[in-house]
């Protein structure tokens, strides 16, 4: 007779999390990095899916820790990418997508939020992320932006800070606090 099937189950734990919030005041800072990889296209997701949206957040998120919007309901992630403010552009990688960048004009005007960005693992450490950062940041400032911001923590990828921080944005606030975190546990 086999062995009795596994089931996952879920833990909760705590962890101290710093979050970095840091922004370019103005374009004259910016000091962009584009590659001139003919393989890399940026497509914008004019009607984005929510089954689409959950693929690229959860792909990019795996690893670093990115669980808010998976709490999100379909109702409620469908809503918030059907705001005029949510803007989403899909890095892809001769045809395979790689990675994205959501933009979000909601906040106080004419500012723009990176609400997320990062690149699925397979395609880390190749010069992909700064190239499309820069994009999504040029993006941002042709579409009026008086200044982009964004934040990041210590639940990212380390290399996202030293991204952001090449690219020209400064830091103007730093806070920490305790986080509820679940992490999945293969049963034995």
């Amino acid at each position: 007779m086999g062995a009795a099937p596994t089931t996952p189950t879920t833990t909760t734990g705590t962890v101290t999390v710093t979050t970095t919030y840091l922004h370019l005041p103005d374009r004259t800072a910016f000091r962009p990095a584009f590659s001139d990889n003919p393989d890399l296209s940026v497509v914008q997701a004019r009607e984005p899916l929510v089954p689409f949206y959950r693929f690229l957040y959860r792909t990019v998120g795996e690893g670093v820790t990115w669980t808010e919007r998976l709490k999100w309901s379909d109702a409620q992630l469908g809503a918030y990418l059907a705001l005029p403010t949510t803007t989403l552009f899909v890095l892809h990688y001769r045809g395979t997508p790689a990675g994205y960048v959501e933009l979000d004009t909601a906040s106080e005007e004419p500012d723009t939020e990176i609400a997320y960005f990062g690149l699925f693992a397979a395609f880390r450490g190749r010069g992909f992320g700064k190239h499309f950062f820069s994009w999504g940041v040029q993006r941002a400032f042709d579409e009026g932006a008086g200044r982009v911001w964004l934040h990041t923590c210590t639940l990212d990828s380390p290399i996202a800070l030293v991204n952001y921080r090449a690219r020209g944005f400064v830091p103007y606030r730093t806070t920490t606090q305790d986080e509820a975190i679940e992490q999945g546990e293969q049963g034995e």
